[in-house]
């Protein structure tokens, strides 16, 4: 696509925080957002901050005894609007917004660092029971209930006498009805593992080659349409779920940035599904778009169902940091609108135009 017709990335707010931030996330129905991260004591920080024409007003800040390192709003529904954290010291916490001092859930996921946090059925955001999945560096991935806050409803563990890998990333996906819900992970070795909740099975297994930073489904209440996998050594893969085979599994396709950078995650539009913001380890924002192919299955040489993998086009891209963009959050209200934290200690406003031409 011709970029001087194409979605623009414009830097709307630049704000400098005291903080290392580690995530970002909008409070849904709101023009505010929560910046999650640490103090140079160790300690961790939440603030909460709120657009202020062109400027970002604090409404408010909290101190916790341990750095947090990722959140979610994805469990809760629009009435509590109540925030599930993961922190450098193993815990998950549930925060309510106007009670900051208590958390209204504290439980030890794993016995070391939340690395990666997702939540799904929330009363906004789809099908099931509320859950929050936990991945920790002690190489677990953990599903909580939020109405069972003592034990995790289900746990996929590295097996007995084996080395955990640290887990990196976690997202939930096909949820489109009561029963069905699965999980993906990434790890640092480059496992990819989908597991099934609803059989407690892995239901497919792959390595990518590089250690994954970041894992997304398109969209987490629909039947798995696809999925996004990020990964160190500038390479990112799209992988079409819609068809398993079983010697081949999905098909994908792998894209390498135009930077020689780490692609820290990818985050599809919620408006559009075949659009997503790819992070860059250089501070560079990434705007690409799915192209479906022209026949979605084939079969293969033994008469069974097979995917084709679509391409990625890269629509657009901008340089905003000289350091990775390590959080990014689209709002789920208005269109091309977002926020992003990176390691320079600066919260950004971003506003990416036109995407309703693409």
């Amino acid at each position: 696509m011709d970029v001087s017709v194409g979605p623009q990335i414009l830097e709307h707010i630049s704000k400098s925080v005291q903080i290392t931030s580690y995530d970002v996330k909008w409070i849904p129905s709101s023009a505010r957002f929560v910046v999650m991260g640490a103090f140079a004591r160790a300690t961790g920080c939440l603030q909460v901050y709120e657009l202020d024409g062109v400027d970002l007003k604090l409404n408010k800040e909290v101190e916790t005894k341990a750095s947090i390192k990722c959140g979610t709003f994805g469990a809760s529904g629009l009435a509590e609007r109540h925030l599930a954290t993961g922190n450098f010291e193993g815990y998950l916490q549930m925060y309510d917004l106007e009670r900051f001092d208590t958390p209204v859930m504290d439980v030890k996921a794993h016995t070391s660092i939340v690395n990666a946090i997702d939540g799904c059925g929330g009363a906004h955001k789809g099908y099931g029971a509320p859950e929050l999945v936990t991945a920790g560096r002690d190489g677990c991935v953990r599903v909580w209930d939020v109405r069972q806050k003592d034990a995790p409803v289900a746990s996929f563990e590295p097996a007995e006498g084996v080395a955990g890998r640290d887990c990196w990333s976690v997202a939930f996906g096909n949820s489109f009805n009561d029963d069905e819900r699965c999980v993906l992970a990434g790890y640092d070795n480059g496992d990819v593992k989908l597991f099934d909740l609803r059989t407690g099975t892995v239901r497919c297994e792959t390595n990518v080659g590089n250690g994954v930073c970041g894992v997304e489904f398109d969209r987490k209440n629909i039947a798995m349409n696809k999925f996004v996998v990020t990964c160190l050594e500038s390479q990112f893969s799209v992988y079409d779920a819609r068809t398993q085979n079983p010697n081949i599994g999905f098909a994908s396709v792998t894209e390498k940035i135009p930077v020689g950078a780490t692609v820290w995650g990818a985050k599809h539009l919620p408006q559009n599904r075949e659009v997503s913001m790819v992070l860059g380890g250089d501070g560079t924002l990434m705007l690409y778009k799915y192209r479906y192919p022209d026949q979605r299955v084939v079969k293969d040489a033994d008469g069974r169902d097979a995917g084709v993998a679509g391409t990625m086009e890269l629509l657009n891209k901008r340089n905003v940091s000289t350091q990775p963009i390590s959080s990014w959050d689209w709002s789920p209200d208005k269109e091309g609108l977002a926020v992003c934290g990176s390691f320079d200690q600066q919260i950004r406003v971003v506003i990416v135009t036109r995407l309703n031409k693409v």
